[in-house]
Protein backbone atom coordinates (compact mmCIF):
# COMPACT_ATOMS: atom_id res chain seq x y z
CA UNK A 1 0.00 0.00 0.00
CA UNK A 2 1.10 3.46 -0.79
CA UNK A 3 0.72 5.61 2.16
CA UNK A 4 0.18 8.82 2.32
CA UNK A 5 2.28 11.43 4.49
CA UNK A 6 1.70 10.91 8.23
CA UNK A 7 1.01 13.84 10.18
CA UNK A 8 -1.32 12.50 12.92
CA UNK A 9 1.21 11.67 15.54
CA UNK A 10 -1.31 13.06 18.22
CA UNK A 11 -3.23 10.39 16.94
CA UNK A 12 -0.45 7.59 17.48
CA UNK A 13 3.16 6.86 16.80
CA UNK A 14 4.85 4.23 15.33
CA UNK A 15 7.25 1.84 17.63
CA UNK A 16 10.67 2.81 17.54
CA UNK A 17 12.84 -0.01 16.31
CA UNK A 18 14.91 0.23 19.75
CA UNK A 19 11.16 -0.34 21.49
CA UNK A 20 10.27 -3.23 18.66
CA UNK A 21 13.60 -5.04 19.77
CA UNK A 22 13.01 -5.03 23.12
CA UNK A 23 9.66 -6.22 23.65
CA UNK A 24 10.30 -9.22 21.04
CA UNK A 25 11.86 -11.77 23.47
CA UNK A 26 9.35 -11.32 25.97
CA UNK A 27 6.65 -12.57 23.45
CA UNK A 28 8.70 -16.14 22.52
CA UNK A 29 11.67 -16.69 25.20
CA UNK A 30 11.14 -14.69 28.19
CA UNK A 31 7.13 -15.75 28.12
CA UNK A 32 6.75 -16.09 31.83
CA UNK A 33 4.17 -14.59 34.15
CA UNK A 34 5.60 -11.30 36.01
CA UNK A 35 3.40 -13.07 39.20
CA UNK A 36 4.98 -16.61 38.88
CA UNK A 37 7.46 -15.85 42.11
CA UNK A 38 9.00 -19.54 42.01
CA UNK A 39 10.59 -20.19 38.92
CA UNK A 40 13.00 -17.86 36.69
CA UNK A 41 10.52 -17.27 34.21
CA UNK A 42 9.07 -15.02 36.56
CA UNK A 43 11.62 -13.81 37.99
CA UNK A 44 12.69 -12.69 34.49
CA UNK A 45 9.80 -10.99 33.51
CA UNK A 46 9.08 -9.14 36.45
CA UNK A 47 12.67 -8.39 36.37
CA UNK A 48 12.12 -6.72 32.91
CA UNK A 49 8.74 -4.93 34.13
CA UNK A 50 10.43 -3.23 36.90
CA UNK A 51 13.15 -1.98 35.30
CA UNK A 52 10.28 -0.71 32.82
CA UNK A 53 8.64 0.98 35.76
CA UNK A 54 11.85 2.54 36.69
CA UNK A 55 12.24 4.16 33.28
CA UNK A 56 9.15 5.84 33.49
CA UNK A 57 9.38 6.63 36.80
CA UNK A 58 12.74 8.50 35.90
CA UNK A 59 10.41 10.68 32.73
CA UNK A 60 8.02 11.92 34.98
CA UNK A 61 10.24 12.64 38.46
CA UNK A 62 8.15 10.05 39.86
CA UNK A 63 9.33 6.71 42.60
CA UNK A 64 8.87 3.36 40.90
CA UNK A 65 6.58 2.29 43.71
CA UNK A 66 4.11 4.88 42.00
CA UNK A 67 3.78 3.64 38.46
CA UNK A 68 0.83 1.64 38.06
CA UNK A 69 0.39 -0.17 35.05
CA UNK A 70 -3.13 -0.19 33.27
CA UNK A 71 -4.05 -1.22 29.95
CA UNK A 72 -4.06 2.38 28.40
CA UNK A 73 -4.84 5.73 29.28
CA UNK A 74 -8.41 5.25 29.25
CA UNK A 75 -8.34 2.91 32.03
CA UNK A 76 -5.70 4.85 33.79
CA UNK A 77 -8.19 8.21 33.55
CA UNK A 78 -11.26 5.73 34.60
CA UNK A 79 -9.09 4.66 37.64
CA UNK A 80 -8.05 7.57 38.95
CA UNK A 81 -12.05 9.65 38.94
CA UNK A 82 -14.35 6.06 39.47
CA UNK A 83 -11.87 5.20 41.71
CA UNK A 84 -11.64 8.65 44.07
CA UNK A 85 -15.28 9.02 43.69
CA UNK A 86 -15.61 4.96 44.95
CA UNK A 87 -13.67 6.14 48.17
CA UNK A 88 -15.69 8.76 49.36
CA UNK A 89 -19.10 6.67 48.85
CA UNK A 90 -22.03 8.55 49.86
CA UNK A 91 -20.00 11.96 51.02
CA UNK A 92 -21.11 14.66 48.91
CA UNK A 93 -18.58 14.86 45.77
CA UNK A 94 -17.55 17.73 43.88
CA UNK A 95 -15.38 17.45 40.74
CA UNK A 96 -13.71 20.41 38.87
CA UNK A 97 -12.25 19.96 34.84
CA UNK A 98 -12.72 21.72 32.02
CA UNK A 99 -14.90 22.12 28.52
CA UNK A 100 -11.44 20.86 26.92
CA UNK A 101 -10.45 17.77 28.32
CA UNK A 102 -10.35 14.55 26.24
CA UNK A 103 -13.66 12.44 25.83
CA UNK A 104 -11.78 10.12 28.08
CA UNK A 105 -11.97 12.49 31.19
CA UNK A 106 -15.88 14.16 30.54
CA UNK A 107 -17.43 10.46 29.74
CA UNK A 108 -15.68 9.68 32.99
CA UNK A 109 -16.73 12.56 34.96
CA UNK A 110 -20.39 12.16 33.35
CA UNK A 111 -20.85 8.54 34.45
CA UNK A 112 -19.97 9.61 38.25
CA UNK A 113 -22.03 12.29 37.70
CA UNK A 114 -25.13 10.21 37.26
CA UNK A 115 -23.96 7.85 40.18
CA UNK A 116 -24.52 11.94 42.11
CA UNK A 117 -21.38 13.42 41.72
CA UNK A 118 -21.49 17.19 40.82
CA UNK A 119 -18.80 18.51 37.88
CA UNK A 120 -17.64 21.42 37.15
CA UNK A 121 -16.67 21.79 33.32
CA UNK A 122 -14.78 25.41 33.64
CA UNK A 123 -15.65 27.67 30.16
CA UNK A 124 -12.54 28.84 27.80
CA UNK A 125 -11.47 31.56 26.22
CA UNK A 126 -10.74 31.57 22.48
CA UNK A 127 -6.98 30.28 22.87
CA UNK A 128 -8.57 27.30 25.06
CA UNK A 129 -7.06 28.56 28.54
CA UNK A 130 -8.66 28.71 31.85
CA UNK A 131 -9.06 31.18 34.36
CA UNK A 132 -7.51 30.31 36.98
CA UNK A 133 -9.44 32.78 39.37
CA UNK A 134 -12.53 30.95 38.11
CA UNK A 135 -11.00 27.72 39.04
CA UNK A 136 -10.32 28.87 42.89
CA UNK A 137 -13.52 30.11 43.19
CA UNK A 138 -15.44 26.68 41.28
CA UNK A 139 -14.01 25.07 44.83
CA UNK A 140 -16.21 24.04 47.24
CA UNK A 141 -16.25 22.54 50.79
CA UNK A 142 -16.55 19.17 49.05
CA UNK A 143 -14.27 19.25 46.04
CA UNK A 144 -12.39 15.96 45.94
CA UNK A 145 -10.58 16.60 42.87
CA UNK A 146 -9.22 18.87 40.18
CA UNK A 147 -9.09 17.07 36.65
CA UNK A 148 -7.60 19.18 34.03
CA UNK A 149 -5.20 17.79 31.05
CA UNK A 150 -1.15 19.11 30.62
CA UNK A 151 -1.70 19.45 27.11
CA UNK A 152 -5.03 19.74 24.70
CA UNK A 153 -4.89 17.12 22.11
CA UNK A 154 -6.21 18.96 19.62
CA UNK A 155 -4.71 22.57 19.82
CA UNK A 156 -1.62 21.72 22.12
CA UNK A 157 -2.43 24.48 24.35
CA UNK A 158 -0.36 24.12 27.99
CA UNK A 159 -2.00 24.52 30.96
CA UNK A 160 -0.18 26.31 33.87
CA UNK A 161 0.48 23.00 35.93
CA UNK A 162 2.25 24.68 38.66
CA UNK A 163 0.04 27.40 39.45
CA UNK A 164 -2.88 24.65 39.18
CA UNK A 165 -0.89 22.19 41.65
CA UNK A 166 -0.49 25.23 43.90
CA UNK A 167 -4.40 25.45 44.34
CA UNK A 168 -5.36 22.95 44.73
CA UNK A 169 -2.49 22.26 47.46
CA UNK A 170 -4.06 25.04 49.21
CA UNK A 171 -7.62 23.83 48.91
CA UNK A 172 -6.40 19.84 49.91
CA UNK A 173 -7.82 18.68 47.08
CA UNK A 174 -6.44 16.01 44.86
CA UNK A 175 -4.98 16.93 41.37
CA UNK A 176 -4.83 14.58 38.76
CA UNK A 177 -3.67 15.68 35.05
CA UNK A 178 -3.80 13.44 31.91
CA UNK A 179 -0.35 14.19 30.50
CA UNK A 180 -1.07 11.65 27.48
CA UNK A 181 0.17 14.11 24.84
CA UNK A 182 2.72 16.37 27.24
CA UNK A 183 5.27 13.32 28.08
CA UNK A 184 7.96 13.16 25.11
CA UNK A 185 7.26 16.77 24.01
CA UNK A 186 7.66 18.72 27.67
CA UNK A 187 9.57 18.43 30.88
CA UNK A 188 7.42 16.80 33.22
CA UNK A 189 7.66 16.72 37.14
CA UNK A 190 4.96 14.95 39.08
CA UNK A 191 5.98 17.29 42.11
CA UNK A 192 1.98 18.81 43.42
CA UNK A 193 0.15 16.26 41.33
CA UNK A 194 -1.32 12.97 42.83
CA UNK A 195 -2.03 11.30 39.71
CA UNK A 196 -1.34 11.65 36.32
CA UNK A 197 -2.51 9.78 32.77
CA UNK A 198 0.22 7.75 30.74
CA UNK A 199 0.08 5.99 27.53
CA UNK A 200 2.62 4.03 25.54
CA UNK A 201 1.64 5.00 21.92
CA UNK A 202 1.78 8.32 21.75
CA UNK A 203 5.57 8.01 22.92
CA UNK A 204 6.40 5.84 20.51
CA UNK A 205 5.79 2.57 22.36
CA UNK A 206 3.13 -0.38 21.95
CA UNK A 207 -0.95 0.37 22.05
CA UNK A 208 -2.44 -1.12 24.66
CA UNK A 209 -0.52 -0.38 27.60
CA UNK A 210 -0.40 2.96 29.79
CA UNK A 211 0.05 3.83 33.25
CA UNK A 212 -1.52 5.76 36.37
CA UNK A 213 1.04 7.48 38.85
CA UNK A 214 -0.28 7.59 42.30
CA UNK A 215 1.82 9.85 44.49
CA UNK A 216 2.46 7.76 47.57
CA UNK A 217 2.63 8.68 51.62
CA UNK A 218 0.30 11.67 51.13
CA UNK A 219 -2.73 12.50 53.47
CA UNK A 220 -5.02 12.60 50.46
CA UNK A 221 -6.39 9.29 49.67
CA UNK A 222 -6.05 6.96 46.94
CA UNK A 223 -8.50 5.80 44.19
CA UNK A 224 -10.28 2.66 45.10
CA UNK A 225 -9.45 -0.26 42.17
CA UNK A 226 -11.74 -0.90 39.66
CA UNK A 227 -10.52 -4.22 38.46
CA UNK A 228 -10.28 -6.61 41.26
CA UNK A 229 -8.94 -10.48 41.31
CA UNK A 230 -5.79 -11.35 42.21
CA UNK A 231 -4.55 -7.74 43.89
CA UNK A 232 -1.59 -6.96 40.92
CA UNK A 233 -0.08 -3.65 40.98
CA UNK A 234 -0.10 -3.33 44.90
CA UNK A 235 -3.86 -3.64 44.67
CA UNK A 236 -4.68 -1.28 42.17
CA UNK A 237 -5.39 -3.25 38.97
CA UNK A 238 -5.71 -6.55 38.78
CA UNK A 239 -5.00 -8.72 35.66
CA UNK A 240 -1.81 -10.43 34.17
CA UNK A 241 0.37 -8.16 33.24
CA UNK A 242 1.41 -7.68 29.54
CA UNK A 243 5.10 -7.72 29.88
CA UNK A 244 6.15 -7.48 26.39
CA UNK A 245 4.06 -3.86 25.97
CA UNK A 246 5.22 -2.92 29.36
CA UNK A 247 8.72 -3.81 28.12
CA UNK A 248 7.80 -1.56 25.01
CA UNK A 249 6.43 1.67 27.26
CA UNK A 250 9.46 1.37 29.04
CA UNK A 251 12.07 1.15 26.27
CA UNK A 252 10.10 4.52 24.96
CA UNK A 253 9.56 6.22 27.93
CA UNK A 254 14.17 5.72 28.83
CA UNK A 255 14.06 6.98 24.57
CA UNK A 256 11.71 9.92 25.27
CA UNK A 257 13.62 11.12 28.23
CA UNK A 258 17.43 10.94 26.30
CA UNK A 259 16.34 12.26 23.31
CA UNK A 260 14.40 15.22 24.71
CA UNK A 261 16.06 18.20 23.82
CA UNK A 262 16.95 17.42 20.46
CA UNK A 263 13.69 16.27 19.43
CA UNK A 264 11.99 19.27 20.59
CA UNK A 265 13.97 21.59 18.68
CA UNK A 266 13.74 19.76 15.50
CA UNK A 267 9.77 19.06 15.70
CA UNK A 268 9.41 23.05 16.86
CA UNK A 269 11.20 24.33 13.21
CA UNK A 270 9.15 21.80 11.38
CA UNK A 271 5.80 22.64 12.57
CA UNK A 272 6.62 26.91 12.27
CA UNK A 273 7.75 26.26 8.49
CA UNK A 274 4.27 24.14 8.15
CA UNK A 275 2.54 27.05 9.19
CA UNK A 276 3.94 29.85 7.69
CA UNK A 277 3.44 28.15 4.46
CA UNK A 278 -0.11 26.97 5.17
CA UNK A 279 -1.16 30.48 6.75
CA UNK A 280 -0.19 32.18 3.92
CA UNK A 281 -3.60 30.61 2.02
CA UNK A 282 -6.61 33.05 2.11
CA UNK A 283 -9.02 32.30 4.66
CA UNK A 284 -6.97 30.34 7.43
CA UNK A 285 -6.74 31.10 11.01
CA UNK A 286 -4.75 28.89 13.72
CA UNK A 287 -6.78 27.74 16.08
CA UNK A 288 -4.64 28.59 19.07
CA UNK A 289 -2.31 31.14 20.59
CA UNK A 290 1.24 31.60 19.23
CA UNK A 291 3.15 30.56 22.46
CA UNK A 292 2.34 28.20 25.40
CA UNK A 293 1.10 25.06 23.60
CA UNK A 294 2.36 22.31 21.95
CA UNK A 295 5.56 22.47 19.54
CA UNK A 296 4.57 19.48 17.51
CA UNK A 297 0.93 20.64 16.38
CA UNK A 298 -1.13 23.54 14.29
CA UNK A 299 -4.51 23.11 14.15
CA UNK A 300 -5.67 25.38 11.26
CA UNK A 301 -9.31 26.31 10.41
CA UNK A 302 -10.26 27.09 6.48
CA UNK A 303 -12.74 29.28 5.84
CA UNK A 304 -15.55 28.79 2.95
CA UNK A 305 -14.59 24.97 2.71
CA UNK A 306 -16.78 22.04 3.80
CA UNK A 307 -15.10 20.04 6.26
CA UNK A 308 -15.89 16.54 5.21
CA UNK A 309 -14.58 17.59 1.56
CA UNK A 310 -11.18 18.66 2.55
CA UNK A 311 -10.68 16.30 5.04
CA UNK A 312 -11.46 13.61 2.54
CA UNK A 313 -9.18 15.42 -0.45
CA UNK A 314 -6.43 15.93 1.98
CA UNK A 315 -6.33 12.03 3.57
CA UNK A 316 -5.84 10.92 -0.46
CA UNK A 317 -1.99 12.50 0.11
CA UNK A 318 -1.55 13.46 3.71
CA UNK A 319 -2.73 11.58 6.88
CA UNK A 320 -4.50 13.89 9.25
CA UNK A 321 -7.16 14.41 11.22
CA UNK A 322 -10.38 17.03 12.46
CA UNK A 323 -9.50 16.16 16.25
CA UNK A 324 -8.87 13.51 18.66
CA UNK A 325 -8.85 9.85 16.95
CA UNK A 326 -11.70 9.24 19.15
CA UNK A 327 -14.12 10.90 18.21
CA UNK A 328 -13.03 11.63 14.11
CA UNK A 329 -16.02 9.13 13.03
CA UNK A 330 -18.59 11.95 14.30
CA UNK A 331 -19.73 14.58 11.74
CA UNK A 332 -19.96 16.86 14.84
CA UNK A 333 -17.84 20.02 14.92
CA UNK A 334 -15.02 19.29 17.82
CA UNK A 335 -15.98 20.17 21.36
CA UNK A 336 -12.60 21.45 21.85
CA UNK A 337 -13.45 23.86 19.04
CA UNK A 338 -17.19 24.71 20.00
CA UNK A 339 -15.59 25.61 23.79
CA UNK A 340 -13.40 28.15 21.93
CA UNK A 341 -16.21 30.28 20.09
CA UNK A 342 -15.48 28.84 17.12
CA UNK A 343 -18.20 28.72 14.53
CA UNK A 344 -19.80 25.07 13.88
CA UNK A 345 -18.55 25.25 10.12
CA UNK A 346 -15.44 26.33 10.63
CA UNK A 347 -14.70 23.99 13.03
CA UNK A 348 -15.22 21.04 11.01
CA UNK A 349 -13.17 22.65 8.20
CA UNK A 350 -10.30 22.51 10.83
CA UNK A 351 -7.53 19.98 10.27
CA UNK A 352 -5.29 19.17 13.24
CA UNK A 353 -1.71 18.32 11.47
CA UNK A 354 0.90 16.83 14.06
CA UNK A 355 3.96 16.09 13.91
CA UNK A 356 6.54 13.70 14.81
CA UNK A 357 10.05 12.34 15.35
CA UNK A 358 10.74 11.25 11.44
CA UNK A 359 8.83 13.94 10.08
CA UNK A 360 11.60 15.55 7.32
CA UNK A 361 11.50 19.02 6.10
CA UNK A 362 10.51 17.58 2.53
CA UNK A 363 7.38 15.90 3.82
CA UNK A 364 6.52 19.40 5.29
CA UNK A 365 6.92 21.14 2.19
CA UNK A 366 4.94 18.23 0.45
CA UNK A 367 2.08 18.81 2.54
CA UNK A 368 2.24 22.95 2.14
CA UNK A 369 2.18 22.40 -1.81
CA UNK A 370 -0.59 19.48 -1.49
CA UNK A 371 -2.69 21.14 1.27
CA UNK A 372 -2.51 24.91 -1.09
CA UNK A 373 -3.69 22.63 -4.20
CA UNK A 374 -6.79 20.97 -2.54
CA UNK A 375 -8.01 24.31 -0.92
CA UNK A 376 -7.78 25.94 -4.21
CA UNK A 377 -9.96 23.62 -6.23
CA UNK A 378 -12.10 23.46 -3.53
CA UNK A 379 -12.57 26.84 -3.47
Amino acid sequence: MNYPIYLDYNATTPCSDEVVSAMIPYFSHHYGNAASKSHPFGWMAENAVEHARECIASMIGARTKEIIFTSGATEAINLAIKGVFDHYGDERQHFISCQTEHKAVIDTLKSIEERGAEITFLPVDSQGQIDLIELESSIRPYTKMIALMWANNETGLIHPIDKIAKIAEKHQVIFFTDAVQAAGKLPINVSGIHMLALSGHKIYGPKGVGALYIRHNHELPKPVSQIVGGGHEKGFRSGTLNVPSIVGFGKAAELADSHFKERFEKIGSLRNHLEKGILEIEGTTLNSGQTNRLNNVSNISFQGIEGEDLLRELNREVAVSSGSACTSISPKPSHVLAAMGIDSDLARASVRFSIGKTTTKEEINSVISIVKEVVGRLK
